[in-house]
């Protein structure tokens, strides 16, 4: 007797798949979620036996719109309650956020203005007992107040609008942006632009508010103690020796105590540390302009020591400078360390224990 058998070897089709989802959406029918399991643990997600699941749809949807309803619907865990806290229950100094850039106008000395590519940190309070804020809220108040020119009124505004919007006591804003000034040669009659690395610091804590500017002036160091030697080994051994010198950073911190027409303009602040060291880098150089920097240097050796107190000296002698900071890092060329000072006049920048990253950060980008 003939037996016939079907071809078992062959791919499934889909008629045969859809045939087999059949009969075991049947068979799960009657069997409850232990024996679906004991069969084959992945029936339950692939049937959805034993649950209302839905099925969710892949598809960006463009013409979703989102109503005020819909907002109100949405889970929001920052303003939860303080049961939501991890962590200890403490009022916490500083939190928001950091480096979100944007172009803003500045106003220059001569009446000009000019849009500066500008990175924002804007940190508010957070008072023990609240869990977190929204983020967002930090960049959305300080772009209602973008398309102004900058003056410290215009920051003071955007400083309200946080502690409003995010109910908060203490806010800080700080703005960071690379400043160009043209400079003329020393002697070749040329000029280019330096660039100045600035920060703009509005401060408010217990109630009392502080405009503060940051400037990073770069200048070169000759060792008075290279050169005196130098000088000797050229006295009395006929010998060519060159003093040491190296490029050297100096970063400025000062509180602004006007914002009238009497303010300290960023030029005023380049300015002032200039008058105290006069040995800045060159941006355009001839021989005649190399030449004339090497006298500059001799005519001005100085010490870390020396540099901090020259810059002190200037910042103390402006009426417009209230408290105030100088670090200063002579990035030796005679050792494998860096010189370094820290001097600072009033409370604001008085400090006992120093960031380890404070002076390594004193690096010009170029």
């Amino acid at each position: 007797m003939n037996v016939y058998s079907p071809v078992v070897d062959r791919n499934p089709s889909r008629d045969d798949a859809e045939a087999a989802l059949a009969v075991l959406r049947k068979w799960t029918e009657a069997a409850d979620d232990s024996e679906i399991t004991d069969l084959d643990p992945a029936l339950l997600k692939l049937l959805g036996a034993g649950q209302d699941y839905p099925i969710f749809s892949r598809q960006y949807p463009k013409g979703f719109i989102v109503d005020e309803a819909y907002k109100t619907s949405l889970p929001d865990l920052q303003n939860g309650p303080a049961s939501l806290i991890r962590g200890e229950n403490v009022r916490i100094q500083h939190v928001g956020i950091s480096n979100f850039r944007l172009p803003l106008s500045y106003r220059l000395k001569d009446g000009q203005s000019l849009s500066l590519e500008t990175s924002v940190t804007g940190t508010v309070s957070l008072e023990a007992d609240k869990k977190g804020i929204n983020m967002s809220r930090i960049m959305r108040s300080f772009y209602t107040h973008a398309q102004k020119s900058f003056s410290f009124g215009v920051v003071e505004a955007a400083l309200d609008d946080y502690k409003s919007d995010l109910e908060s006591f203490d806010a800080r804003i700080q703005m960071r942006f690379s400043f160009p000034m043209q400079v003329e040669s020393l002697r070749s009659g040329l000029s280019g632009y330096q660039y100045y690395d600035l920060a703009l610091e509005l401060v408010e804590q217990n109630g009392v508010r502080q405009r503060i500017a940051h400037l990073d002036y770069v200048y070169s160091s000759t060792c008075p103690c290279s050169l005196e030697l130098s000088e000797h080994a050229r006295q009395f051994r006929g010998q060519l020796a060159t003093p040491h010198s190296q490029r050297s950073v100096a970063r400025v911190s000062v509180v602004l105590q006007d914002d009238g027409d009497d303010c300290l303009w960023f030029e005023d602040l380049v300015g002032l540390c200039r008058s105290a060291v006069p040995t800045e880098t060159q941006v355009m150089v001839k021989r005649e302009d190399e030449q004339a920097f090497a006298e500059l240097n001799a005519a001005n050796p100085i010490f870390v020591e020396d540099a901090a107190r020259l810059f002190a000296e200037a910042m103390a002698g402006d009426a417009r400078i209230g408290d105030f900071r100088v670090l200063c890092s002579h990035q030796e060329s005679l050792h494998s360390h860096d010189a370094v000072a820290l001097l600072t006049q009033g409370p604001t920048f008085a400090q006992t224990s120093l960031d380890p990253t404070l002076f390594p950060s004193l690096i010009h980008r170029g």
